[in-house]
């Protein structure tokens, strides 16, 4: 797992056109808006999240984020753990993000 700042976070994810981006979010949080193109799967919801992380390519690199990064470290830890080698957290989560936001 690699921790990044929004900055690196974002150049990475413009350089990457296989990019892959999780929102480990629960529903009331993403109702408040998302990064474009993300895919939301709430690791509080741990049966289906580990699930849908079984099923992923792991030659893709995926760029997780949460509210302010605590989960979302953890789910690129559990990703790690399941051969998911590029998995990158976006330290400070979607708190700190000043991009472009979607509503879902």
């Amino acid at each position: 797992m690699s921790d990044l700042t929004q900055a690196a976070w974002r150049e990475q994810l413009e350089k990457d056109p296989e990019a892959v981006i999780i929102d480990v979010r629960t529903d009331e949080e993403v109702a408040e808006g998302m990064i474009p193109n993300a895919e939301q799967l709430d690791i509080f919801q741990s049966q289906v999240f580990m699930e849908k992380i079984q099923t992923l390519d792991a030659s893709k690199n995926y760029y997780i984020y949460c509210r302010s990064g605590g989960r979302s470290a953890q789910a690129c830890a559990i990703m790690n753990q399941l051969g998911i080698e590029n998995a990158y957290n976006l330290m400070g989560g979607f708190t700190e993000w000043t991009g472009e936001v979607i509503e879902p």
